[in-house]
């Protein structure tokens, strides 16, 4: 008898708990890990980064993020006889920084979404190891010559359990250098929403 009291004040409490957490539910932050493809090199980079996004109702958020991509190694081999292999670091680095809509279906524990954002993408070339301040000198460090405009049309899914959720995002990271340059990206990894 005492469960069907407490499942009958559960049923009461619960549409009050939920709309009282649906208040809170304004801001998202997450990190990710992210894969981003250059086409134009055929170059396979990857990365971590960090988003933060602000709803402006239910359906609509607007989100910024900027990941860093670390310098890749590969492996050569040469036909001398020998059968040497070498590994070498491509040296190349990319810092990239966006923002834009977010577009939601609704406010479920499973969203699917697409998203169009705009920004920079920074190619730059360092043998320094990757550590904070190699980051924070490149952030500073961004210059004109380096820095090429981004459009990202893309779209995933998050699915949360409360406030803690997972997000996959997969889109074409487009940059214009000499024309448009098509490349996939992909990113996963955890989010929070207040």
């Amino acid at each position: 008898m005492r469960l069907f009291y407490f499942l009958g004040i559960l049923s009461l409490v619960a549409p009050a708990a939920a709309a009282q957490y649906e208040q809170h539910d304004h801001i998202e932050v997450g990190v990710f890990a992210d894969y981003f493809r250059v086409n134009q090199t055929g170059t396979n980079l990857g990365g971590v980064g960090a988003r933060l996004s602000v709803n402006a109702n239910s359906y609509l958020q607007i989100e910024g993020e900027m990941a860093y991509d670390f310098t890749q190694t590969f492996t050569e081999g040469f036909e001398n006889g020998s059968g040497a292999i070498t590994t070498e670091r491509s040296e190349l680095r990319l810092l990239h920084g966006m923002v834009g809509p977010k577009l939601q279906t609704n406010k479920d524990p499973v969203r699917l979404f697409v998203t169009a954002k705009g920004g920079f993408v920074n190619f730059g070339l360092s043998s320094a190891s990757v550590t904070g301040g190699t980051f924070i000198s490149t952030v500073s460090n961004l210059r004109a010559n380096n820095v090429n405009a981004v459009f990202y049309p893309g779209g995933g899914a998050e699915a949360f359990w409360g406030p803690i959720g997972l997000r996959l995002d997969v889109g074409d990271e487009i940059y214009f250098n000499n024309g448009a340059r098509n490349n996939l990206r992909v990113a996963f990894g955890p989010t929070i929403r207040f």
